[in-house]
């Protein structure tokens, strides 16, 4: 299934939750993210991830190929007062110099990447001994809960989609890692709840990849009215605490990583 964020890349801006805050956290009390700090955020999509760095003082290079999602992130950072240098790329061919970034990262995308490859293209663009953060932030289908509902809705609409039923737990990207030569890799998870409107839930999932991102206009607004009626009779209010699950590899790069 081929995904094209930028078609809904104003609800994806706006209804996408980004990184808690409590994750950063962590990662600071490791280590892996501190002001001064030079960061590569690959696949940023809206800039969650670079954002996150940046509020914290760090001088942060963002790629993504889609320009309509960092045009949508440029105008976040904005309002928010941070400056971040986009840049237009792939995590297989990463536009960064050599050995450059403190710490380099992916949030909620290593699964569009060709793995090998852009592993590959991380371990040239850290420094040694410097680290990477793959980091995702999954929502969780629990027997009778919303989130299993809206995903048996997205296959109804969209059966080619793959991604429902998923755990949050992401190991994937742990052998190309290490056989880029990172070293020293660790995990860690926690389970979040997420409060959404109504309103908003309707808009995180018009800007997820099963809906806004491969179904045309009006199969997303059919779609859409779905999810509506369904939210309706089953999941009634405006306060609506969805269930998420963090998700984080950390690891460092070794003096012959490249």
């Amino acid at each position: 299934m081929s995904s094209n964020f930028g078609a809904a890349a104003g609800d994806y801006a706006r209804f996408r939750a980004g990184f808690p805050d409590s994750m950063f956290e962590r990662l600071a009390a490791a280590g892996f993210c501190s002001g001064g700090m030079k960061v590569v955020d690959v696949g940023t999509g809206t800039g969650t991830m670079a954002r996150g760095y940046a509020r914290r003082g760090a001088d942060v290079i963002a790629i993504d190929p889609d320009e309509r999602l960092t045009l949508e992130a440029r105008q976040l950072d904005a309002a928010e007062n941070v400056r971040i240098d986009y840049r237009k790329g792939k995590a297989e061919e990463l536009p960064a110099a050599d050995a450059t970034a403190d710490v380099i990262t992916a949030g909620q995308c290593w699964h569009w990447f060709h793995g090998r490859k852009a592993a590959a293209e991380f371990a040239r663009v850290v420094r040694p001994g410097g680290g990477v953060v793959i980091a995702h932030f999954d929502w969780l289908p629990l027997p009778g809960n919303l989130v299993e509902a809206t995903e048996r809705l997205i296959k109804a609409h969209n059966a080619s989609w793959r991604f429902d039923g998923g755990n949050g737990f992401h190991a994937e990207s742990l052998p190309h890692l290490h056989a880029a030569g990172f070293r020293d890799l660790e995990t860690f998870s926690y389970d979040v709840d997420v409060a959404y409107s109504a309103a908003a839930w309707r808009g995180r999932i018009r800007a997820s990849a099963g809906v806004g991102a491969t179904l045309a206009p009006e199969q997303v607004q059919a779609f859409d009215a779905d999810l509506e009626r369904t939210m309706n009779a089953e999941f009634p209010g405006d306060r609506l605490l969805v269930p998420h699950r963090v998700f984080v590899v950390m690891a460092r790069a070794g003096r012959n990583s490249r």
